[in-house]
Parts: C-alpha cells; sequence; structure tokens
C-alpha cells in the first residue's frame, strides 16, 4: 500500500556526513546528561513507601492523584492492585520522613479528595528491590542487543547488523538523555518503552536494508549510494503510513492517558521520531561506510566446461 510515489531518488546519501555529525553530537549531548544530572529514578528503583488502600467501591485514582499533589507529595505512583477496590501508593521515603508519617499524611489528603480509603497496609521497600530491577532490566536491555545482532546477522551480514545496532543504541541513549535533562522520572513503564522503541526501530531498519539488497540483485548498474538512495526513496511511503499511525496512536496516550501513562506515552513519543531518523539517515550511511557492495550479493557465475567432438574443453 502506498499514498504516494516518488519516481526520482531522493539524494539521501549525498548528506551522509552531515546527518551523522548532526547525530554525532546530539549522542554525546544525550551521554553529557546522563553522566553529570543523571536519571531521576521512581520509587519501583530507588526504594520508599507503600500504602495500601481500599474503598468498599471503584477507586477514582485521577482523585487520589489529584489530593496527593495538593498535598504536596511528589514522585508518587498510584495504581490499583489486584482490583478496581484496592489502590497501592508508592511514595519515596525521604530522611526528614518516617513511614508512619508517610502514611499519616497520605490518609489525610484521602479523606479530603477522595474520602471513603481504608488503610490496608503501610511498608518500607528497601533499595536492594531497586537494584534488583536496575540490574534485570540492564539485563533484559542486553538480551535485546544481543538478538538483534544475531537475527540481522543471519538474515543479512554482519555489516547490516553493526549498522543497526549502533543506530538503535543511537536512540536508546538520546532517549535517556532526554529523561536525565528534563529529570523526567524514569520508571519501569519508561523501560518498557525504551525496549518497545530497540525493537521497533530495528524493524524500519529491517524493512530498508531488505530493500538494499533487493535493489543490490536487480539494479546493476548503480553505486552504493544510489542503491541505498532508492532504497530509502521507494520505503518513504511505507514509513509515513506506519510510523503516521503508530504516532497518533501514541499521541493519544500522551494527551489522554493521564499521568499513569505520560512518560510512557513521551519516552516512545521520542523513540519513534528518532528512530525514523536514525533508521533512514544513520544506519544507511554506517553500512555503506563499512564497505556494502554489491558482490555481496550476487552469485558468481558459475562456468560449465564441455568437451568438443576433438575432446577439447570449452
Amino acid at each position: 500500500m502506498e499514498l504516494f510515489r516518488i519516481r526520482k531518488d531522493i539524494p539521501f546519501m549525498r548528506y551522509a556526513l552531515v546527518f551523522n555529525i548532526i547525530s554525532l553530537v546530539t549522542f554525546l549531548l544525550a551521554v553529557f546528561f546522563l553522566a553529570t544530572r543523571g536519571l531521576h529514578f521512581s520509587v519501583e528503583f530507588t526504594g520508599g513507601t507503600l500504602v495500601e488502600v481500599q474503598y468498599r467501591q471503584a477507586a477514582n485514582l485521577e482523585a487520589i492523584r489529584g489530593g496527593l499533589a495538593k498535598a504536596n507529595f511528589q514522585d508518587y505512583a498510584v495504581q490499583n492492585f489486584g482490583s478496581s477496590r484496592d489502590v497501592l501508593i508508592r511514595l519515596p521515603l525521604k530522611p526528614s520522613q518516617s513511614t508512619a508519617s508517610i502514611g499519616t499524611g497520605v490518609m489525610e489528603a484521602l479523606d479530603v479528595s477522595a474520602p471513603g480509603a481504608q488503610l490496608q497496609r503501610v511498608e518500607f521497600v528497601g533499595p536492594q528491590v531497586g537494584e534488583e530491577l536496575a540490574h534485570d532490566g540492564a539485563l533484559a536491555l542486553l538480551l535485546v542487543i544481543i538478538g538483534i545482532m544475531l537475527y540481522l546477522a543471519l538474515r543479512f551480514e554482519w555489516r547490516f547488523a553493526l549498522s543497526a545496532i549502533i543506530a538503535n543504541l543511537h536512540d536508546v541513549i538520546i532517549i535517556l538523555g532526554f529523561f536525565a535533562f528534563f529529570q523526567w522520572e524514569f520508571s519501569l513503564p519508561v523501560l518498557a518503552a525504551v525496549l518497545a522503541v530497540l525493537g521497533y526501530s530495528v524493524n524500519e531498519s529491517v524493512v530498508v536494508f531488505d530493500r538494499v539488497r533487493e535493489t543490490f540483485r536487480k539494479k546493476r548498474g548503480m553505486t552504493t549510494p544510489q542503491i541505498l538512495d532508492h532504497a530509502i526513496t521507494s520505503t518513504i511511503s511505507r514509513t509515513i503510513i506506519t510510523h503516521g499511525a503508530t504516532e497518533m496512536m501514541v499521541l493519544s496516550m500522551l494527551v489522554f492517558g493521564g499521568d499513569a501513562l505520560h512518560y510512557f506515552a513521551l519516552a516512545l513519543t521520542i523513540g519513534i521520531l528518532f528512530g525514523i531518523y536514525s533508521s533512514v539517515l544513520v544506519a544507511s550511511p554506517l553500512v555503506m561506510w563499512l564497505g556494502v557492495s554489491k558482490d555481496q550479493f550476487i552469485k558468481p557465475v558459475k562456468r560449465v566446461e564441455t568437451a568438443n567432438e576433438d575432446g577439447a574443453c570449452v
């Protein structure tokens, strides 16, 4: 399915160096912010206080969040726990506060904004839980990277695998850089969004690389930059349809999803935008600079020797 078709190939590779310099500068800025400011981890990673409450009817989560905000609580997480009547509230534990005082403050805030809550338990979750979550998240990211590299290396060639991983890690680091610079809360949903972006970006790279391989086999008289330009241009319509539809869905979550989905949708929005850029304007030039050529895709023709009447081979 195509919305339109561009007849003349766009010379993307002519400006490959410019695009990659922009990407390098953005990447280095993201690394700088991560090193100097760091990520603002949620209570799921840092540890804190868990407050479980129960209502007689379905709980109004937005009213609960509003009440906590009015009571000057920060970095809280509110979600249903087990049923729509049970609510679990996570809050960071500050040095000047105790678990008991936080529980009392939460109940006072709920009595004003969302009355009817019954306190079930108040517990302190130590930072060792956060360390385990961070370790498991890093391990999941590493396994995803290894799996993608193996898949691309088997399907295409090592040059494509290396280029795709560099481009996709570029997306991940830039997302983390945004969260470090603005000090947005980094929670488990955001980690899930980062992993989703990694898989989503590699899908676009596979589409472009597959068209590159196909063009190498069909267009014998074109140079490598021309092949890459043709492959990217011929997939632009598909890119607009796919990413446009995905971005509309993610933006709807960002605008209407509330606090629970805000940073998840924000990470996806940044990742999709940079994923399009990296798959087209970062991964493809890297493949070109790594020395991809038509000889790697076209099998040499085997010459069959036959004997004539005099016994000579021809």
